[in-house]
């Protein structure tokens, strides 16, 4: 990723408390190419994601048929987040999308937009949104 991609993350990222830590996990994307098998590298992606995820996580899918939630909806998705004490895996998929195990392990799948963003652009807007939802309960005057 480009230094200005790391730069946007860490921004947010470093002003959450602890307990409400982000850690970027990054899953290489598999060889992609002119006649590439793209189902076999898109299960191979999601099997890698699948075995970063913390045992008992609560899974988010970040996916275009997701909910549309506003940043006051993931305030209260983070409240209840933060009040069942599990972890919290946001999966976001290669460039085609997510596999579909990981789609499946999910209990909440989340829609940035109907448009389809570059990863670097998603991994900032995450993180700063997570930042404003925090920002928000903690009546932090960062959301007017």
């Amino acid at each position: 990723m480009p230094g200005w991609v790391q730069q946007g993350y860490e921004e947010y990222a470093k002003r959450l408390p602890r307990e409400c830590e982000l850690v970027l996990k990054e899953i290489a994307p598999g060889k992609r190419g002119k006649n590439s098998d793209v189902a076999r590298i898109t299960r191979d992606e999601g099997e890698r994601m699948i075995t970063a995820i913390p045992p008992g996580s609560h899974v988010v899918t970040l996916d275009i048929p997701g909910k549309p939630w506003t940043t006051p909806d993931l305030a209260e998705a983070m409240q209840r987040w933060l009040a069942s004490g599990q972890h919290i895996a946001l999966m976001v998929g290669g460039p085609e999308g997510l596999a579909e195990p990981v789609k499946q392990l999910a209990r909440e799948s989340w829609s940035l937009s109907k448009l389809t963003f570059p990863h670097p652009l998603v991994r900032i807007v995450v993180a700063e949104q997570i930042y404003r939802a925090w920002s928000i309960l903690n009546n932090h005057p960062y959301h007017r």
